[in-house]
Order: C-alpha cells, then structure tokens, then sequence
C-alpha cells in the first residue's frame, strides 16, 4: 500500500520511518586529509600481477621485490608511471631495502678497431709512441677532435668520462707543434691547456711529457700553492710548448707580467663546466681577454698570431653555450657530442643502499672487508661532501687498521699532489675525498666508487661515478651510493627512472650564482 503526498509515492510501512530516524543518527567517522590523500595515493597505483610473467634477458634493475625488477629488453614510455623501488624511500620504515643497476655490456666508451691513428693523418712518431704504450686504436670522440683539430676548426667536444677526451686533444695539438717552428728568439707558451685542480693538471702533464720527451717539445705546469719565485723559475727555464695551468695562479702571473699568451696557438679549456660554474667564471673569462681566438681557419693563417680553441667537458650543462658566449665567440665553433652524455652509466654496477647515517660507518666497513685490497685493480675511491667528513672518517679507518689516504682542497697544494701521486703509485689502495678528485683523473687500478655522502647534483654523480669504468680499466667496476636524506633520495628517484625509461638524467645545470639562489629558495 502507497501514500500519495504532494505527488510522490511514499511506502506505508512503519518501519520505513524507523530506518530513516536510524539513518540520520549515524555517526560520523572523520579522517585527518594526509590520510584522505594517501588513500587516494594507494588506489591510484597500480597493483602488482598475483602471478608474475615469465621474462627472460639479462636484468638491468634487481632489487629484494621480485615484482619491482626490470630487463633490460624493456621499454617503458616516457609518461607511463611505474613503481620505483626508491619510491617510498623517504619513510624511515624503508631503511635496510636497496637496489641495483646491474652492469650492461656495450654501453662502455670502447676503441672504434675500424680506425687506426695512422689513417687520421698523425705524424708517425706519435703513433708508434701510441703503440708503444699499447694504444692502437682511437675512440669515437678522438677520431671526430682530431679530424677537425687538424682542418684548424675551433671544436666544443663533450663525451661520457673514460672516453679519452684528453689524447683527443693532446695529440693533434703535438702532431702540430712538432711540425711548425718556433721563433727563434721567443720562449713564450705555444698551447695552453686550462684546468680548474692542480691534480687534473698534474695528470694532463705525465701524459703530455709521455710524448714531449720523445718529441723535443716542452711541457711546464703552474698551479697554485707554488709561490712567485718558483712560478718565476717555472715560467724562466726556456722556450715553453705546452703551458697546463690552473686559473687563479695564472691569472697571478699574467698580471704581474711574468707570462705572456701573445704566441699561443692553441687553447684548450678542459672540464669546462667547472671552468664556467661560479667559482672561476671571473677568471677564465679574465684570462681569455688576453687571447686572440680565431673564428675560421683562415684566421690562422694571417700575420697575426692567433689561438685554435677546444672546449672540452664530460657534461654539458644547460646554459653553457650561453655563459661561453659571454666570454668568448661561438659563432663558428664545430660542436662534437656523444649520444650517450648525461645519460647513467650504465657500464658500471650502481648499489643503493637507504641507511641510517650512523649505519654508514658499519656498512663501509664491511664493503672494504670484502673487497681484495692489495690485488690488481682493487683501488678504491670513498667521496665525502666536506673535508671535516674526509678528515673524521679517516680517523674512523686508522682505528681499524685500514690504510688509506685522504684528500681535500683545505690541504696544501703540494702536499695534495704527493698524495695523489702516491696513489697512482699504488702504495695505498684508499683514498677518501672530496669531489676534488672526482673531475676528469684516470687511475686504471680503482674499480669501485663509494659514496659515503651521496653528491649534491647528478652532475658530481657522473663524474665520481666515472672515476670508473674508463677505457683500459678492468672489466667489472662497481659504485655503491648511501642514501640517508630526502633530498638524496630525490636525486635517486630521478636516476632510477631515468635508467628505467632509458632517457637522459634530467635538471644538468651550470652551478651559477642564479642558480644557487634558486636552489636555495627551494
């Protein structure tokens, strides 16, 4: 039975009414809104299959949830979001979980065997010191800098590290320079080669000096620590072919008149992200507006001596074309870039590792125990973000009997070289460090990175990574990364996706001041 009432039906039944008083008294269950959106969060993401595909390939990421491996062979779009597993890593809960970016074959900066020195036109006594040394084959970005360093073109060459972008240089230069003659009655530097550290400069001077002793050409370092009266008797000695020096204490030089670049030929700006970030923009530029830098080939050819130019770096930031061209003209440089720069590197093993950080002492500990230290090739590289880090850490090794060196910029420049070079020596397998030693050194030896600190840019962690995995290195190289803060997992999130996605690392900067003022506001 139905009542009619402004003409809706209505039921009859009593206990109609009942329900509706009952209804109505309901309580009410409120939510805080972080829990609301974290349920929202978790229906929003997508579940793992109950039963897993069955895949087969090599693994690219491998960590403790099987549902959370990649292989290598798969492909995941660009706006397609997957889990990470460093996706909920900023909760203490996820301390002790970890991850890994297995090594691939292929990937690895590798001789181009189709091409030989001798075909690229060098002089044949630089290859048969090249074959002496057991280099008989070029790498790709060594075949495109010579070639276009010996048509006289001005070249920005960027390429992964381990890629031997120093003898892409060094050689065309030294193929010219024992060809022309000097002036007789000048000793004025023919080549410079400009570095941001006195132990990237020191390397670049044992590599050239492999070549200039057999050659008869000279090679002389400034760098800062020296004082005037050795940078004097450095600069006085005689007729100088190839200059390697570090901005602050050239620029010194040149304004005390001590040095002279009137005669320069070649200029080469080697890691010159860190030649442009904010620490020695003023100077390079400074020392720049001593050189006369030729815009075409034809210019070197004219009465006035003028400088070929080679711009040289591991990475290539966003805005540095555009800081060059402040400094110097671009207008007709040749632009030589790997397809793999900024991409991770996916030749060496990557471990992450979300710790505490008084659990990171205890886990470095146990990798150093494990590792065969004192066997060909088992050098390793511990990276700290402060040098009271390095400092306190080394003191941490001593009490357990781990031998070891330590190497920051607050120690004195000539102590820091005889360091470095009592590494390369070999007579310890450790050196703790700051992101001083991360630029461009090659040490064949060391085959694992650790970073005690995780570095503060994905720019510091291609390059400490690519301490690494060079050409002529052992075949397994490892890095291990302790991840501790949120904004180290940030930065882990975005170097998990990109090798994921396989696209390049985003947010690759200049560190300016502007930019470190934005990074500050965040």
């Amino acid at each position: 039975m139905l009542n009619v009432r402004n003409g809706v039906f209505r039921p009859a039944f009593h206990w109609y009414f009942n329900y509706r008083s009952y209804c109505v008294n309901l309580p009410v269950i409120r939510l805080p809104c972080r829990s609301q959106l974290r349920l929202d969060h978790l229906r929003k993401q997508p579940s793992a299959p109950s039963v897993l595909p069955t895949r087969t390939g090599k693994l690219l990421v491998l960590s403790k949830r099987r549902e959370l491996n990649q292989y290598a062979a798969e492909t995941i779009g660009r706006w397609e979001n997957r889990p990470l597993v460093s996706q909920g890593w900023k909760h203490n809960a996820s301390r002790g979980d970890h991850f890994i970016i297995l090594q691939q074959q292929g990937h690895g900066p590798t001789p181009d065997i189709s091409c030989n020195f001798q075909s690229l036109g060098l002089d044949e006594e630089l290859v048969s010191i090249l074959n002496s040394i057991g280099i008989t084959s070029p790498t790709w970005v060594q075949i495109k800098s010579i070639r276009n360093l010996l048509q006289g073109k001005n070249i920005l060459s960027t390429a992964e590290t381990g890629s031997g972008k120093t003898l892409a240089y060094l050689l065309p230069i030294l193929h010219e320079l024992k060809r022309s003659k000097r002036s007789a009655h000048s000793s004025l530097p023919r080549c410079l080669v400009l570095v941001p550290s006195r132990e990237l400069a020191g390397q670049i001077v044992s590599v050239a000096q492999n070549f200039c002793a057999k050659l008869q050409l000279t090679v002389q370092f400034v760098g800062g620590g020296l004082g005037q009266t050795a940078v004097e008797s450095k600069l006085g000695r005689g007729p100088i072919d190839i200059l390697v020096a570090t901005p602050g204490a050239l620029w010194k030089a040149l304004q005390k008149d001590i040095i002279s670049l009137n005669e320069l030929c070649y200029v080469v700006l080697d890691e010159v992200d860190t030649l442009i970030d904010h620490t020695f923009l003023k100077l390079t530029g400074d020392i720049l507006k001593h050189i006369k830098i030729a815009s075409s080939p034809s210019d070197l050819q004219g009465s006035e001596k003028m400088a070929q130019l080679a711009v040289i770096g591991a990475t290539f930031p966003n805005g540095t074309d555009q800081v060059l061209g402040k400094i110097t003209g671009l207008e007709n440089i040749t632009t030589i870039k790997s397809s793999k720069v900024h991409f991770p590197l996916l030749h060496v093993q990557q471990t992450f590792l979300r710790v505490k950080g008084s659990e990171k002492v205890l886990e470095l500990l146990t990798l150093l125990k494990k590792q065969q230290l004192g066997s060909p090739g088992s050098g390793v590289f511990i990276f700290c973000n402060s040098s009271s880090t390095v400092n306190w850490l080394s003191y941490i090794l001593e009490e357990h009997g781990m031998k070891h060196y330590r190497l920051h910029g607050q120690m004195p420049a000539r102590m820091r070289m005889n360091i470095y070079k009592s590494f390369q020596k070999g007579q310890k397998e450790v050196l703790v460090c700051t992101d001083i030693a991360s630029r461009g050194l090659d040490i064949s030896r060391v085959n694992t990175v650790v970073n005690y600190d995780f570095p503060f840019t994905l720019q510091d962690y291609l390059h400490r990574v690519g301490r690494v995995g060079r050409v002529g290195s052992g075949e397994h190289c490892s890095a291990v990364s302790f991840v501790t803060h949120a904004w180290d997992v940030e930065l882990v999130q975005k170097i998990e996706t990109a090798v994921r996605k396989h696209i390049m690392l985003p947010c690759m900067y200049i560190n300016t001041k502007e930019n470190l003022q934005k990074e500050l506001v965040k």
